[in-house]
């Protein structure tokens, strides 16, 4: 089973699906909804200046725990935090884009190690 904890579906298309066309239907293979509470990285802001902020990012908020046979798709920037703690994350991976250059979808999910 695979649970998105990303704020957005998750459309999986096949790999021969070509960027720069509007029209979502093409090729896809599987959509997958997103959960009510997406995960992020827990925030602390510790100051700064006129340019930039300090800022240390934490433990992941809203992901659940392991679970056998559950694999998560959470943001890049999660799966990256916990990548050496956590081999049930994926993220989406070789993006689909429409004819603006917005991500539309991807064509792999991928587990970072």
């Amino acid at each position: 089973m695979i649970l998105n904890f990303t704020p957005h579906p998750i459309r999986l298309y096949a790999a021969e699906r070509e960027d720069g066309f509007d029209d979502l239907e093409p090729h896809l293979r599987e959509v997958i909804d997103p959960e009510p509470v997406p995960a992020r990285l827990a925030t602390i802001e510790l100051g700064g200046g006129f340019t930039f902020e300090l800022v240390e990012f934490g433990h992941a908020e809203h992901l659940p725990p392991k679970r056998d046979g559950v694999q998560y798709i959470v943001s890049l920037v999660v799966a990256l935090a916990l990548r050496d703690r956590r081999g049930d994350l994926l993220v989406p991976y070789r993006e689909v884009r429409d004819s603006n250059g917005t991500v539309i979808g991807c064509r792999a999910l991928a587990q970072p190690v």
